[in-house]
């Protein structure tokens, strides 16, 4: 498998936090090659960005089962389970809204990415396929997103 960067992060977040992420302005700078790509994302509010986590470090002992955050008051769970950095495979995902396109810039709000990130990919964010209907998390989810966006 070999992955290349479609471009990188540019962000005021210069190190990992847990929290307040909802507010963060950043732009994705893709290569130059790449700019044509974003023709027509536009029309859309919101894309999804697939990021490599750069500064993540998995540790199977540490991160395999784990409490959310390492709070007591979360259950123990499997990285799979939850959405924590440190995994076997430091993909990130999130979906953000579009602030601006401006040549090969794309500027969005609320990134939960570091400056410098390596970005995989943007795709449009879709609700018929990023939001379907009857979709349930358990309930330690809205304590622990409390804050984060």
């Amino acid at each position: 498998m070999h992955l290349e960067p479609i471009g990188s992060v540019r962000s005021p977040v210069r190190e990992g936090r847990d929290d307040a992420w909802g507010g963060v302005v950043s732009e994705i700078v893709l290569r130059s090659e790449l700019a044509a790509g974003l023709q027509g994302l536009d029309g859309c509010s919101h894309a999804l960005v697939v990021y490599w986590m750069h500064e993540a470090r998995f540790d199977p002992a540490a991160h395999l089962v784990r409490r959310p955050r390492d709070r007591a008051d979360l259950p123990e769970l499997g990285i799979f389970a939850q959405r924590a950095k440190h995994r076997p495979n430091p993909i990130g995902v999130t979906s953000v809204r579009i602030v601006r396109i401006e040549g090969a810039t794309l500027g969005v709000q609320g990134l939960d990415a570091i400056d410098g990130t390596p970005v995989l990919d943007v795709k449009p964010h879709f609700p018929v396929f990023d939001a379907p209907d009857g979709a349930t998390v358990p309930a330690w989810v809205d304590e622990l997103m409390t804050g984060y966006f």
